[in-house]
């Protein structure tokens, strides 16, 4: 299934985040897609929410790789950006996949393989604080 929703700010991609948490049972694997500055991490933030974390705990990793977020569900954030394939398949995802919770993974055009039912979120900077949010579930 796929859809495409638009986000005005920065809260409106929050509360989609936010929303697609509530619909996916027991958290799951969710690959986002998209430039610097299209709203991965802000994404992030609302998944984080939407499973019962705070979100304003929700930094971007790129300097630690891996973040992790206590909720009803815990959110593992994983930034990839300077990574190359490689170096991502080290990372232990499968195991990260595989523990309960959700994982979020920024950059994922980085990843070696594709991610058996894991669902894409490509975000698309339209100007000024405007998104397109294209949501891919298996």
């Amino acid at each position: 299934m796929k859809r495409v929703i638009r986000s005005h700010s920065e809260a409106d991609t929050v509360r989609i985040a936010s929303e697609l948490a509530a619909e996916l049972p027991d958290g799951g694997t969710v690959l986002l897609f998209g430039e610097l500055g299209a709203g991965k991490t802000a994404f992030v933030r609302g998944l984080l929410a939407g499973a019962g974390g705070e979100p304003e705990e929700v930094t971007s990793p790129t300097f630690t790789l891996i973040q992790q977020y206590a909720g009803r569900l815990p959110v593992t954030h994983v930034d990839l950006y300077r990574l190359s394939a490689v170096e991502a398949d080290d990372l232990g995802l499968d195991e990260m996949m595989s523990a309960a919770g959700f994982v979020a993974i920024e950059w994922a055009d980085r990843l070696p393989r594709a991610l058996d039912g894991a669902v894409q979120v490509h975000i698309e900077d339209d100007g000024a604080e405007t998104r397109s949010i294209r949501i891919e579930r298996p």
